[in-house]
């Protein structure tokens, strides 16, 4: 037992060292740095953060770097580095309204309040591979203008004129924290929506993308999608007021869908809603679809069975970091387990051979009495 211990802990240091090897690559090629993929790997230090729920653009690029580009690994490293770190208070909600917008799109309206600023996207591009990038080629500079200096206002207020947008009143109930106590069904929204933001954004675009197919179909309009830097403020008891802590950038969708009222509820519109750090548009989108599917209840409508309907479904498969601990622990040893099936096994075949060699006697005993 000993012997086979100590030839474990060789095995393993030697795993570790051949993973460093591995993650450096050609010594010849110059060694990126955490700073590079800062900068040029954005959106990817974006996701870490978000599903990490960890706003530190230096620690998730880091963890990129660590765990070789698999952001999933990176993810988990985060979120167990975020456990060592204390916890000084909560800050005050951000307000959106207040947001500098690099990128504020909506589809309702052509002349949206407030203008259109299309930012730095993708939506435009051609998808075709960009031989200068492999060249190293000079980066064309974006024309500058002036930096919008008033508030950008949501296009809801302004639906919400006629009273056609469902209307939340205001309550001084603290949500519930995903990362402080484990989730209970039935959820508070908040709990969905932090649950969301946390999940796996290729679990979380699935399940908007079956919304769409009509599994619990939602007709949805993206009535504003914005991104953006937000203030973030922290009440200071020895102050007495709020004062200003640092800044962040995330990325807000509201999308609107019909709803043809009920007994208490004239026609409206009712929302969806997303929230993520980072720029990370195709995520908010997913989860302002999925945080409407899962409205259903609330709203009274029909349940289809859609998954994106089932609360315990969506919300305890979305997390990656769950699930991968779930799925990898499988190649594990199991060598115990495996020897017990393997005995089973072995029995149900032995009595399987003795039953079909007791009939085939008695058949040949029936033949030659016939």
């Amino acid at each position: 037992m000993y012997v086979a211990v100590k030839g474990g802990e060789r095995a393993i240091d030697n795993a570790h060292a051949w993973l460093a090897e591995e993650r450096r690559g050609d010594p010849g090629v110059a060694e990126l740095s955490v700073a590079q993929i800062r900068a040029q790997l954005s959106l990817a230090v974006t996701r870490v953060m978000a599903e990490g729920s960890l706003y530190d653009p230096d620690l998730a690029a880091l963890a990129i770097k660590q765990a070789r580009g698999d952001l999933i690994e990176a993810i988990f490293l985060i979120r167990a580095y975020r456990t060592t770190l204390p916890r000084f208070g909560a800050t005050e909600p951000i307000d959106t309204g207040e947001m500098a917008c690099d990128r504020r799109v909506s589809a309702t309206f052509k002349d949206a309040p407030g203008g259109q600023v299309l930012g730095p996207t993708f939506d435009y591009t051609h998808r075709l591979l960009d031989f200068k990038l492999a060249a190293d080629g000079e980066v064309p500079e974006a024309p500058t203008a002036a930096p919008r200096t008033e508030p950008t206002p949501h296009i809801t207020e302004f639906l919400n004129k006629e009273g056609l947008i469902e209307v939340k009143e205001a309550t001084d109930e603290v949500p519930g924290d995903l990362t402080r106590a484990p989730l209970e069904l039935p959820a508070t929204r908040a709990l969905r929506l932090q649950a969301l933001t946390r999940g796996d954004e290729g679990f979380v675009l699935g399940m908007a993308y079956s919304t769409q197919r009509g599994y619990a179909r939602t007709h949805a309009f993206v009535a504003e999608l914005r991104i953006g830097t937000v203030a973030v403020e922290m009440d200071i008891p020895e102050l007495g007021f709020a004062i200003e802590v640092g800044e962040i950038e995330v990325t807000e969708c509201e999308t609107v869908n019909q709803f043809h009222g009920s007994k208490t509820e004239p026609p409206q519109f009712t929302l969806g809603y997303g929230l993520v750090f980072g720029q990370s548009e195709r995520k908010a989108i997913s989860m302002a679809l999925v945080d409407r599917a899962l409205r259903w209840k609330e709203l009274g409508e029909d349940d289809t069975g859609a998954p994106a309907q089932d609360e315990e479904f969506v919300l305890y498969h979305c997390d990656n970091i769950q699930a991968t601990g779930f799925l990898e622990h499988i190649k594990l040893p199991h060598y115990v387990d495996f020897q017990s099936e393997l005995e089973l096994i072995r029995k149900l075949r032995r009595e399987a051979h003795k039953a079909a060699s007791a009939c085939s006697g008695v058949t040949a005993t029936q033949e030659v009495a016939e």
